[in-house]
């Protein structure tokens, strides 16, 4: 037979005996190479061990086969990997982590609000509030299915609310609906916690939930035990934020989710350059912006936050008499987190610097924007001693120190 070329010819399908040997293979005409030869050795030393059925089988394919004049030794089955039955695997979406959650439309006097429940209702409650773009899903999943969070959650039921048409596939609001100003979303916890029947919570809020959050527990301090606040602002928007976000709502209205918007939000959220940190994690973002948000119902949510007002917290100078003074800034413990690499670090110095400093305190973690998703293991350990430190839990660490195994208890 003619050599074909690149040096490969092709071998019989069957051996003397007529047993079919090979689909379809072909080898190199040149002679094996020291690695090839004793693996060759090694797997024909393993196929003649004693006890085998087939030994004359194997003798036959250990015969020489003459091609063409020469004499080449046949290639050992094992030496072709076929990936016929290996599939594409791709990644479950956020949203499906939570698909267990219970969900709820809450009626408010601004419209319905979308209410994921995760946990046990008996247990004491945590309410989450999610940031710009995002929702319950896409903010929360990762961090709370987090191993030692997870465990922590065995002793609570988180309560996550999304803003009005910002779930997953929710419709495009009508033209006429009024949409909730930063007061009015956070007054539409009220209608969360009695429907319920939650007397207090505990808030854990990113950027724009974080602020709402804060104005709810400044309004009712009453109905908040704790707060977690990650990457809250407490001023009003500045004139550089103001300028892109009405373009960005505007380009929302009449474009759609256009590529500007999503370099916007992306900075927003992770800083500057994170493909350099997390590049699958990037990816996945933006295909969340391009596919699974709303741009009209966006829009009118950045509107409502740049139109925020001022918090209006001021820290109590020591020493000042009365109890006006001390009204004016949040009275349950704070934790401030932010990230190193975040935007919004000297909003969080600024917020921080109008907290009590007895009752609140201000972390800042490295290497990271995104805090839930860049540093979860970092972020709940914080959390979790935050909780321990107000006496909402004790955890009991065996003695191997595997996080995976902290027992928590209330």
């Amino acid at each position: 037979m003619p050599q074909s070329e690149g040096g490969y010819v092709s071998l019989p399908a069957v051996n003397g005996n007529g047993t079919a040997i090979y689909q379809s293979t072909t080898e190199p005409t040149a002679p094996p190479s020291v690695f090839e030869s004793v693996k060759r050795a090694i797997g024909q030393a393993i196929k003649s061990s004693p006890g085998d059925g087939n030994e004359e089988l194997l003798r036959s394919e250990r015969q020489p086969v003459i091609v063409g004049g020469a004499s080449t030794m046949p290639v050992d089955p094992m030496d072709d990997i076929e990936l016929r039955s290996v599939q594409l695997q791709f990644p479950n979406a956020r949203g499906s982590i939570l698909e267990a959650c219970e969900q709820r439309r809450v009626p408010t006097d601004k419209g319905d609000v979308h209410v994921a429940i995760q946990g046990d209702t008996a247990k004491p409650a945590i309410v989450t509030y999610h940031d710009l773009g995002l929702n319950y899903a896409t903010s929360f999943a990762g961090f709370f299915n987090f191993p030692v969070m997870r465990g922590l959650l065995e002793n609570f039921c988180v309560y996550h609310v999304t803003a009005p048409g910002q779930e997953e596939g929710a419709p495009t609001l009508p033209e006429d609906y009024m949409y909730p100003t930063m007061d009015e979303l956070a007054a539409q916890l009220l209608f969360v916690l009695s429907h319920f029947g939650l007397k207090s919570v505990i808030g854990f809020g990113v950027g724009a939930g974080a602020n709402i959050l804060a104005r709810f527990a400044h309004a009712h301090p009453d109905k908040v035990g704790a707060l977690c606040l990650i990457n809250c602002v407490s001023t009003q928007s500045g004139w550089i934020e103001w300028g892109y976000q009405s373009f960005n709502a505007r380009f929302l209205r009449t474009k759609g989710m256009t590529q500007g918007v999503i370099d916007y939000l992306m900075w927003h959220h992770f800083g500057r350059n994170p493909e350099e940190r997390n590049h699958d994690l990037v990816q996945m973002y933006k295909q969340h912006f391009e596919r699974g948000v709303n741009p009209t119902n966006l829009a009118m949510l950045i509107n409502a936050y740049i139109h925020r007002n001022d918090l209006h917290l001021a820290r109590t100078p020591p020493g000042t008499p009365g109890t006006e003074a001390a009204a004016t800034t949040l009275k349950m413990p704070v934790i401030n987190i932010t990230g190193s690499l975040s935007p919004h670090v000297d909003d969080t110095v600024t917020f921080n610097g109008r907290l009590d400093p007895t009752n609140s305190s201000w972390m800042k973690i490295s290497d990271c924007a995104l805090v839930l998703e860049e540093q979860p293991a970092k972020l709940a350990e914080a959390f979790r001693l935050f909780l321990q430190g107000e006496g909402y839990a004790k955890y009991f660490r065996p003695s191997d120190w595997d996080s995976e195994k902290y027992s928590i208890f209330i």
